[in-house]
């Protein structure tokens, strides 16, 4: 589930940063409408789901001592790509 939604949001992402040079400055407001239309809702439900699956793992991540590890991965990593990234940058969520 997590790979598809990583995958579905990476395709969304550079589906939307392909653009010829003539139209790059004008083409910075529909990154930011994409950004606030498709990108960070979808990084929201991610973060929503992701923090479902945490809370699900938790007992099994405590007896092998990765919580911090998989709250990172499950929780933090989309909170940050929703709540803290530039809107319009997309080449942060390459980061995340």
């Amino acid at each position: 589930m997590k790979t598809k939604l990583k995958l579905t949001v990476w395709v969304l992402a550079l589906s939307l940063l392909t653009t010829s040079s003539s139209f790059a400055n004008e083409d910075l407001g529909m990154q930011m409408v994409a950004d606030i239309v498709v990108i960070r809702p979808a990084c929201l439900v991610a973060t929503a789901v992701g923090s479902v699956f945490f809370i699900v793992s938790l007992p099994i991540a405590a007896i092998s001592h990765s919580t911090k590890k998989t709250a990172h991965v499950l929780v933090e990593t989309p909170a940050k790509a929703t709540f803290t990234r530039p809107i319009g940058d997309m080449e942060a969520l390459l980061d995340y």
